[in-house]
């Protein structure tokens, strides 16, 4: 009996002295809005670093640092977007490879490849197929939190309803009108509420930051001049001159402008859903 009692009490103690909590699970995401995902689903269970949070920053001319290698080498999970994007990430991944270390390449996981329009973020299944890929990840490495992760994923899921709500009730109301962008930012939401998309060509030249033809901008000016398009859909965290222009001339002649954010701010993060495509997606009813 007394045997029994001594191995309860140092059972007891080991058991003390154990630490309540292990780290948090290190994820580092190419983008924030990848990191709020990473934040919404994990919680306290995971420190997340974001690489790109600067509206400022153009992700497609971005260049890493000695400090984003350091934050990928200590990571448990890293989520890329791909699609050339940020391929700088990519670059770092392959020439540091660390055993164990989880790789989500939404690019790959959606089937989307280079030359493909890489604003990926803008499609709800595509967000739905990272955050379960989160999920498995998350649970892989940190089987202890399971249930937390499943059940914040399934919340997550959730979130999306009125994003997919919204975009049904636009697609009835909708589908068919043409509209124009400099950029295609928004192209993933305004294919799947049905929008014709005129100027494709002078909209991926503007993304890639080449120079459109001189046709293709002939083009964009005639659709604006001759009210051919209901809305003219631009990016707003950039500042090229001849996007200005073209916004300038959609606004004197009676189209609507609708600013698209690439890089959410701070304060957009708060909800995936609600405060990026949901916003935009009603900023687009109002003005078609």
């Amino acid at each position: 009996m007394i045997k029994r009692l001594h191995w309860l009490a140092a059972a007891i103690v080991c058991g003390l002295s154990a630490p309540a909590f292990s780290d948090p699970v290190k994820v580092v995401a190419a983008e924030n809005f990848y990191g709020d995902l990473a934040t919404q689903i994990g919680g306290a269970n995971v420190a997340v670093t974001s690489i790109l949070s600067n509206p400022d920053d153009d992700p497609h001319l971005f260049e890493a640092s000695a400090e984003t290698a350091k934050a990928l080498s200590d990571a448990k999970i890293v989520i890329v977007n791909g699609v050339d994007y940020d391929s700088w990430m990519e670059k770092l991944l392959g020439a540091s490879k660390a055993a164990g270390r989880k790789e989500i390449l939404v690019g790959a996981l959606v089937g989307r490849k280079a030359g493909d329009n890489p604003h990926l973020w803008y499609d709800p299944a595509y967000m739905k197929a990272a955050a379960k890929a989160l999920v498995a990840d998350l649970i892989a490495v940190d089987a202890a939190h399971k249930a937390d992760y499943e059940q914040a994923g399934a919340k997550f899921l959730d979130s999306l309803k009125p994003l997919d709500d919204k975009i049904a009730a636009m697609r009835k109301s909708y589908a068919g009108q043409p509209v124009t962008a400099s950029e295609p930012v928004f192209g993933y939401l305004a294919d799947l509420i049905g929008l014709k998309v005129r100027n494709e060509k002078y909209a991926l030249a503007i993304m890639n930051n080449a120079e459109p033809t001189p046709s293709e901008v002939a083009a964009f000016e005639n659709d604006l001049k001759g009210k051919k398009v209901k809305v003219m859909l631009y990016n707003a965290q950039a500042s090229e001159p001849a996007v200005g222009k073209l916004v300038q001339l959609a606004k004197d002649n009676g189209i609507p402008v609708v600013g698209v954010s690439e890089t959410p701010t701070r304060g957009m993060l708060l909800s995936l859903a609600s405060c990026t495509s949901l916003a935009t997606a009603g900023s687009l009813a109002c003005a078609l």
